[in-house]
Formats: structure tokens, sequence, C-alpha cells
């Protein structure tokens, strides 16, 4: 039974299981999500509820757009294997008359500064990645490294790609950079990415690995892919190890793109000169932390969910042709103080590339200097969910500090 209680979010009874709670009033909940929420929610460790994001759309094993916490057990697949994914912003002193008339030279040399996309399968010479790192990048990776080190010493089977290589690109997919403009004509600076191609080994291969200890101990699973690691064995720990050096490689990432793209549009010569102001935001969507939630101290996994306490800074972007918004988090505890990622996907890639034209995508993204080729169809506006919905589901969850449009989108 599903009723709708006074926080704008509906609550629905799972027989044997733990009640989900879902901010979708208003937004597509598809039913293959709703199916796989219902499957975690039946899981005998999950702590008091699963909370559901307007942004939710099903993924692997565990739904993007859901937070679960855990009380001794911890699911790789709850994290994702894009682990760390996350957003920076910040705002700048620029105005918008500061910004040219033809945009193009500033995507030029963003693109310029940063390694983006992927050829040659991320073989020799894939430009989204480094030849020939610079210095800053190779600092970075010192400071790294030894943790990496430590993992690759009781997994080797990780030590197989792409580290130092990746570090400070951006990759593929729904991954960005954006030049924006707020609601006061100020500019800012915004960029999407996580922990790249050993974020992914270390999230696909821990899947694997708790698959296999779930078949090596008969567990009885609703899915395979919401295998778990039970707290006290040495794959728990080694997975939280692991996991949480990974969102630090992710956070060393974003940080490292942006300091080379303010350093890029500063020097490209058609801006004038400018600083940053504020605080420079960051907010992981696809990761685990030990918190405490009702005088319990558990788990929380959020797979395309931001954490929102209370006075907390977060992004949530939309497509590449919506508005996309600065928010200060509410604290809402039935959420688990968290909020949505982005606006999510309202159909597949492959559904979106059936679904619109190369005119479609060009007439969407006309006031926009972004790329227009069918490389990117997939990640056309009309393929995700109303961000103007999604934002008023979750009026609970935040508050709108500042609204962007895009007018610069570079896409790996």
């Amino acid at each position: 039974m599903t009723e709708q209680s006074e926080r704008t979010h509906e609550i629905q009874d799972v027989p044997g299981g733990v009640p989900i709670r879902s901010w979708t009033i208003g937004v597509p909940f598809e039913e293959q999500a709703r199916e796989q929420v219902l499957r975690v929610a039946s899981l005998p460790f999950v702590f008091k509820w699963v909370a559901v994001m307007p942004d939710v759309h099903a993924g692997l094993g565990a739904t993007i757009g859901s937070v679960i916490a855990t009380a001794g057990a911890v699911m790789p697949s709850a994290v994702g294997v894009d682990i760390g994914c996350g957003m920076t912003a910040v705002r700048t002193t620029l105005r918008a008359s500061d910004l040219p008339a033809d945009r193009k030279p500033l995507r030029e040399a963003i693109e310029r500064a940063v390694p983006h996309g992927r050829t040659n399968h991320g073989g020799r010479g894939d430009k989204g990645a480094w030849g020939n790192p610079p210095p800053q990048v190779t600092s970075a990776w010192s400071r790294l490294e030894p943790g990496y080190q430590e993992i690759v010493a009781r997994h080797r089977k990780l030590d197989r790609g792409a580290t130092l290589e990746h570090l400070g690109t951006l990759g593929t997919g729904n991954h960005f950079i954006e030049v924006n403009v707020d609601e006061a004509e100020q500019v800012w600076l915004m960029l999407h990415s996580g922990s790249r191609g050993v974020g992914n080994r270390i999230g696909t291969d821990f899947v694997e690995l708790a698959k296999r200890e779930a078949k090596r101990w008969f567990l009885d699973l609703p899915d395979p892919d919401l295998a778990y690691f039970p707290d006290g064995t040495a794959l728990f720990e080694d997975y939280l190890h692991a996991v949480t050096w990974a969102q630090e490689f992710a956070a060393a990432n974003r940080e490292l793109m942006m300091d080379a793209i303010v350093e890029a549009l500063g020097r490209c010569g058609h801006l004038p000169a400018f600083q940053l102001e504020g605080e420079r935001i960051d907010c992981h969507h696809n990761y685990v932390a030990r918190e405490e939630h009702y005088g319990k101290n558990v788990l929380v996994t959020r797979k395309g969910a931001v954490r929102a306490r209370v006075g907390d800074l977060g992004i949530i972007p939309g497509s590449m042709g919506a508005r996309s918004y600065i928010t200060r988090g509410l604290g809402n505890p039935e959420a688990f103080a968290s909020c949505s990622h982005g606006a999510g996907r309202a159909m597949s890639r492959t559904a979106a590339k059936r679904a619109f034209t190369l005119e479609d995508h060009a007439r969407a993204t006309a006031e926009i200097e972004c790329r227009k080729d069918a490389d990117v169809l997939d990640e056309t506006p009309g393929a995700y969910k109303s961000i103007d919905a999604v934002m008023h589901a979750q009026r609970d969850l935040v508050e709108v500090l500042h609204t962007l449009r895009q007018v610069v989108c570079v896409k790996g």
C-alpha cells in the first residue's frame, strides 16, 4: 500500500522487508527501477528504509538515485563502478557580458587543457589519458600512490590499467565541463567526473568478489548483483579501504581539472582577467560513508545521490540544455540527509539515439556552445527527466541558492 506523507514523498510498505520512501511525486519512477528497489528493501541488513531520490532510474543491482543505510554489511553494487563520481563548481568574478559572442574558443581552450573522451579502446595513444602527465598531476599521484599500492598488494588483479594517466582527465558518457551563468549574470565553472579507470576496476572487481562469496556461502539473494560483504570479514575491510581511496582519487581528479580549466581560460586571450570567489563546492554522488542516523552508526551508500545535511552545499545539474542548481541541504532525516544528483535519465542511451535526430539535438542546445554530433546524441536534453520537476519533488530536501544556465559544455 502506498500513501503520501506530509513531507512530499510516498511510503511503500514491503512485506518481509523495510519500507521504501520515494521523493518521486510528479516524476517518472519506472517499473524496472521500482522492482530493483523492492529487492534491495527485502535484504535483512538494510536499516530503517530505502530512500529513493526523484532522479531514480534502473542501474546495476542497486538503483541509481537510491540511498541505502546498512548495519553489518556493505554492498559494492550500491555504490557502483563509477566510485566517487561527483561534481565541482566555483563562482568567478566574470560577468556574462565579459563572455565573447563566439564562445567556441572557450570550449577549445578547455578541451586542450583537459584530456577527455576515449580512443583506441583506452589503449596506447588514448586521447582521454595523459601521454606525458604534467607536474601537478604527478605530484598529486605521489600522494595517492602509497594508498593504491596497499590496495593492490592484497588484490593484484586491480593493477591492470591506467592510474596516473587518468588523474586530471574527464572521461566519457555523462561526464562534462561547463561554463555557466547564474541568475545574477555571474559566471560559474562546473564539472562532473569520478575515479576513472581505476575506480571502475575497483568497483567491478569487488562486485564480482561479492558474488563469488555469495555462491561460496550459498546466500539466497533476490538479485546476484546485491551480493554483500558482512562486517568483520577481510573483504568488508578491503572494500571499504579501496572505495575510500577511490573517492580520494575522484576528488583529486576534479580538483586538478578545475585548476587546469581556470588556468586555460585565464590565458586564452578571450576573457578579461578574473578571480574565483567563494568556496569551491565539491560533492560525491556515488560513494559510501560511515554516518549516524536515528542514533545508530551505519554505512550509507549513495548511488546517484548527494549528501544534504543542514547547510551542506551541493550541485544538482540538469541535462546539456537545462538549468542546473547550487543548493543548500535541509538535512531531512527521512532521506538520510540526501538529495538527487541530477535530473536522471528518462530513457536508455540506445533509446535516446533512436528517439532523437541531430536536428533535435541542435535545436535543444541552440544557445550552448557544445558538440552537436552523433556521438553525444545519447546525452541530448530529451533523454533526461525534467530538472524542474525533479527539483520540485525534493523541495523538502534542499533549498536553491543559485540557478545556472549553460553557455559552454564540453563532453567526453
